[in-house]
């Protein structure tokens, strides 16, 4: 059996680390791996850590990109791959990047099934997460298998119209990533080069994590977020908030104009995968609008406040683990606040229960792979 796992961002590298590790060892499975390069420092930083190699790479990235570029790109550079090079049984794609939605494409225009990692996901709102939640429902109608992190997952996709056969529960291989880093990782690497950084996290400080990068907080999203941070620094002066700054201009911008020389915000450039691990395991709370963290975090036992309108993880909700606050400078600022005073809201946060997964979902998606793949 002929899989090619494809993927071209950070997220989607981490997500399916483990995953290609598994298949390039699993008897009678030929594996080969295909990165995009849609983000490119990123993705090549994750693939050094985690030791993998692609075999082939379509090498897109290019300065100020935009959607249309990457698509047209990743289609043609897959149809030439299926056509010359390489043609797989089955092609793995994972979440809800472009790159997912047009390997999805590629392959269903080439006659090749995919398998879908981390399908199910859905908030409902085409324009929120724009266009992650358009490229899932997408990616949704046209996959094969279907590999869901959860229930809800999975009536999600059988509402849509998938037969309950093609869809296998997991839990989310993120899981699987995260505690094979941080089974590795003790300090933060030599790629942080900032020494007040190593200082101010080996010591006994209260931590704020900030993540923010996406595409529907541009604009006068961030400029609410910043306000928000902006306030939070002066508010409660012994809280150290630590922003590694995403390299977008849309987002660096507006983060230095606001909060650069405020003695309480560290503003830093992207952690490698494991430096973000290290930095999670070791913060007192984390603010964010990324889709992973909201899985990861809850596992380190970290609080999480989610920057955005919806999430397409209600189970973390449910469960407790996250709060939506929003792009909303007040907001923003109320659910810190309130993290920051209460101790029992802090602890109940803290402990509950992470709904997605044991961090085992690369065995079973390897174990199904094996035993069925081939139907």
């Amino acid at each position: 059996m002929k899989i090619l796992s494809v993927f071209g961002t950070r997220p989607e590298a981490i997500k399916m680390a483990v995953l290609c590790k598994q298949l390039n060892q699993a008897k009678g499975i030929e594996h080969k791996v295909c990165i995009t390069a849609q983000h490119r420092s990123m993705l090549d930083q994750v693939m050094d850590f985690f030791e993998i190699e692609a075999d082939y790479d379509l090498n897109i990235m290019q300065t100020g990109q935009d959607l249309t570029d990457v698509t047209a790109k990743v289609l043609v550079g897959l149809r030439n791959l299926f056509a010359n090079e390489y043609k797989p049984d089955l092609v793995l794609v994972h979440g809800d990047t472009t790159t997912c939605f047009t390997t999805t494409l590629a392959a269903f225009y080439a006659g090749i099934k995919v398998g879908h990692i981390e399908a199910g996901l859905r908030t409902y709102n085409m324009q929120s997460p724009f266009p992650e939640e358009a490229n899932r429902v997408l990616v949704g109608r046209l996959a094969y298998w279907h590999f869901a992190p959860t229930a809800r997952n999975v009536d999600n996709l059988i509402k849509e119209g998938v037969k309950a056969e093609y869809i296998i529960e997991t839990g989310n291989t993120v899981l699987d990533s995260l505690l094979f880093t941080k089974d590795k990782v003790a300090h933060f690497s030599s790629e942080v080069k900032n020494r007040s950084v190593h200082e101010l996290f080996a010591s006994d400080s209260k931590i704020l994590l900030v993540t923010g990068h996406r595409r529907e907080n541009f604009g006068s999203g961030f400029l609410q977020i910043c306000k928000a941070l902006k306030e939070l620094a002066s508010k409660f002066p012994d809280l150290e908030i630590v922003y590694p700054v995403h390299l977008n201009p849309n987002v660096q911008n507006v983060v230095f104009e606001i909060l650069k020389d405020i003695s309480n915000v560290h503003l830093i450039e992207p952690l490698i995968y494991p430096d973000f691990v290290y930095a999670m395991n070791k913060s007192w709370a984390i603010l964010t609008d990324s889709g992973g963290v909201q899985e990861e975090a809850p596992s380190l036992g970290k609080p999480v406040l989610v920057m955005r309108d919806t999430t397409e993880r209600p189970e973390a909700l449910k469960a407790g683990t996250v709060q939506l606050v929003g792009a909303n400078r007040a907001n923003i600022v109320e659910g810190v606040s309130k993290l920051y005073n209460s101790l029992d809201l802090y602890i109940e946060m803290s402990q509950a229960h992470n709904p997605y997964g044991d961090g085992k979902a690369v065995d079973r998606i390897v174990d199904f792979l094996l035993k069925n793949a081939l139907k």
